[in-house]
């Protein structure tokens, strides 16, 4: 009767390990870790609503393309703007353009937005946003691909623009770095 017991309370423990390994993973499974100079936000990519800016996004991180760069555009109440190489909003990375991947998911404070050129929905690059409050003028015209799981209050640290030059910063703050969550380079 003893060994049974003993079985049985190795065969909980195993379990309840299997479990605890699962969830951690799953946790992990796209999460990107953006480091600023003020801690970590973590953010919880959405490939259910936007697979292929999900995949380049991780792309990029993989390349380690978003390091260094700077929050180029950020205005108060609205939105906080990276991803663009030259830091002047006019440019992204080496790849094609991708095409707009829309849903009806609203765009809240938090969301992960990609950022492109207003007059042609299929391109976004590889400059993303990241809304400081609820944006609702921009469901369903700009794809929504991820949310602030922590660290919003980080985002709202990081340096504004002027309101009167559409967000330009002087002297932004940058992304030291950004890996998805198992990258430990």
């Amino acid at each position: 009767m003893k060994n049974i017991g003993y079985r049985l309370s190795i065969l909980i423990a195993f379990l309840m390990l299997m479990s605890f390994y699962s969830t951690a993973y799953a946790e992990d499974a796209h999460t990107l870790y953006l480091d600023t100079k003020d801690g970590r936000i973590t953010i919880q990519l959405r490939p259910d609503l936007a697979p292929k800016h999900v995949e380049r996004i991780e792309k990029l991180a993989k390349e380690h393309f978003y390091d260094g760069i700077v929050f180029h555009r950020v205005i108060d109440g609205f939105m906080a703007q990276a991803g663009d190489p030259t830091g002047t909003g006019l440019s992204g990375s080496r790849y094609l353009d991708l095409k707009a991947e829309f849903t009806d998911t609203p765009f809240k404070r938090g969301s992960l937005g990609m950022a492109r050129d207003p007059s042609d929905k299929d391109s976004a690059n590889s400059q993303f946003f990241i809304c400081l409050a609820d944006q609702p003028q921009l469901n369903g015209k700009y794809t929504n691909f991820g949310e602030v799981v922590s660290g919003m209050d980080l985002v709202d640290k990081i340096k504004k623009g002027s309101k009167s030059e559409n967000g330009k910063v002087t002297d932004p703050d940058k992304i030291i770095k950004l890996r998805v969550a198992g990258d430990n380079s």
